[in-house]
């Protein structure tokens, strides 16, 4: 017997679609029959992206989306339901990391880490989640109440790593948000979750597993390889389906076994 995910009729909005896996999750959404709206501040990677989902016909929109300037996220939240639709799905995806020693660390590059991917991903959460629960209660229209919310958080989260250890913290951070968020909202139908990657091999660093040091790094690795990103589509489309109302606070690891 066969399932299908069918997602139809839903909004779905990806921060950080410019990119990586943002961009892999906008497509397998859309594949799936999402309105995809996707969101980034570099607006040209979006529309060609933006190209390539109708082309292979999905239907996109794209939204300009700073997400560590609280305006921009009320902004582009409010464009893309006047334009697409209410949202009904988030992928909360945007994120960024430095590579050094915690002694090393500036005032400006934890600011750089926490303002994207904690702060950042706090307050478009919370954008989307009042207008949820707004829609929940009857003092918004909409036509589906609740919703799905999935928190992209890492495996650096759950497992502190060398060099990048202001990452793994604000990564830990998103985990817990992610469970306060499900406790909270979880009597108004909307489902928060996250999803822990492991090592995933994309555009910005593809070149790395080439070097000395990648391939370093990948020999200590369980099975001695990274992932695609297309490894993480089930695990999306199980969390966002209509099926998943019983899947609420939960943190996948989807890192191959690294964490264990």
């Amino acid at each position: 017997m066969s399932y299908t995910i069918d997602l139809s009729g839903r909004v779905a909005l990806v921060t950080g679609a410019s990119s990586g896996l943002g961009a892999q999750f906008a497509r397998v959404l859309a594949r799936s029959g999402a309105a995809v709206v996707l969101a980034a501040r570099r607006t040209e990677k979006l529309r060609e992206l933006c190209i390539d989902i109708e082309a292979d016909g999905g239907d996109a929109h794209v939204v300009k989306l700073d997400v560590t300037d609280p305006d921009s996220v009320k902004a582009a939240v409010a464009h893309a339901e006047t334009e697409v639709g209410t949202i009904d799905i988030l992928i909360n995806n945007s994120g960024v990391s430095t590579t050094q020693k915690l002694t090393d660390v500036t005032p400006e590059d934890y600011d750089f880490i926490m303002n994207t991917n904690t702060r950042g991903a706090f307050f478009v959460a919370q954008e989307v989640g009042k207008r949820m629960i707004a829609r929940s209660k009857g003092a918004a229209p909409g036509t589906y109440v609740g919703g799905r919310i999935v928190n992209i958080a890492s495996m650096a989260g759950l497992r502190v790593l060398g060099q990048i250890g202001v990452y793994c913290m604000s990564k830990a951070a998103v985990i817990h948000m992610t469970r306060a968020m499900a406790l909270e909202w979880g009597r108004y139908g909307i489902n928060v979750n996250a999803i822990c990657p492991g090592y995933i091999d994309t555009e910005i660093n593809h070149h790395h597993w080439k070097t000395e040091q990648g391939q370093k790094l990948v020999n200590m690795l369980p099975r001695k390889r990274v992932g695609q990103p297309q490894d993480l589509d089930s695990t999306l489309l199980m969390l966002c389906a209509p099926q998943s109302h019983f899947i609420n606070g939960a943190v996948i690891s989807a890192d191959d076994g690294f964490g264990v």
